[in-house]
C-alpha cells in the first residue's frame, strides 16, 4: 500500500473545496510535545489520534485531547469493542498507509477497505479548531472541526462520539 502523503491529504482537502485552514510546517515531530513546541500559542485542541486492533481484526480511530491517557476498558465498555490494543505498525502501513507517529484521521484516504471505525471524545468536538499531522509530521494543521467532520463523512466516515 502507498503511503498517504501531505500532497495527497491537500489535494483531496481542494476537491472537497476545504480551503479555511491553516498549516505550520516545522522539523519531523515524533510525539505530540514536540508537536506542540513548534506550534505554541496557536488556537486549536491538540489531538492525538490512536489507531487500535481489536478482536477479528476489527480497527478503531480514536481522536481525543492529547493531554488525556486512554483507558482501553472503557474504551472496550462504552463501544462494545472487544481485546483492544494498539494496532501493529505493520497494520497501521497495511490499513491507513501511516507510520507509527503520524496517525491522523486523513490517514484515512488510504483505507479503501472502509474497515474502520472513528470516535472522537466528547471533550473535543465542540472545540472550534483542531490540531493533526496531515499524513507527514513535518506540518500540522489546524482545521476548523465542522470541516473535518465534512472530510469524514465525505471519505465515507460516521464518526461516532464518546465520553472518555
Amino acid at each position: 500500500m502507498p503511503m498517504g502523503t501531505y500532497q495527497q491529504f491537500k489535494d483531496e482537502l481542494k476537491k472537497l473545496e476545504i480551503d479555511d485552514y491553516d498549516v505550520v510546517d516545522h522539523p519531523a515531530a515524533h510525539t505530540t510535545e514536540e508537536a506542540d513546541k513548534y506550534i505554541a500559542g496557536r488556537e486549536g485542541v491538540r489531538t492525538k489520534t490512536m489507531f487500535l486492533k481489536g478482536k477479528k481484526k476489527k480497527f478503531y480511530m480514536v481522536i481525543m485531547d492529547d493531554k488525556k491517557r486512554m483507558d482501553f476498558h472503557e474504551f472496550q465498555d462504552l463501544t462494545g469493542a472487544k481485546r483492544v490494543s494498539m494496532a501493529r505498525p505493520e497494520d497501521l502501513a497495511e490499513q491507513l498507509g501511516l507510520a507509527p507517529g503520524i496517525v491522523s484521521p486523513f490517514g484515512l484516504l488510504n483505507n479503501t477497505d472502509h474497515n474502520v471505525q472513528v470516535y472522537f471524545d466528547k471533550d473535543i468536538v465542540d472545540e472550534p479548531i483542531q490540531t493533526f499531522h496531515p499524513n507527514e509530521n513535518t506540518h500540522t494543521i489546524f482545521i476548523k472541526t465542522p470541516d473535518l467532520f465534512k472530510f469524514l463523512k465525505e471519505e465515507g466516515y460516521e464518526p461516532e462520539i464518546i465520553d472518555l
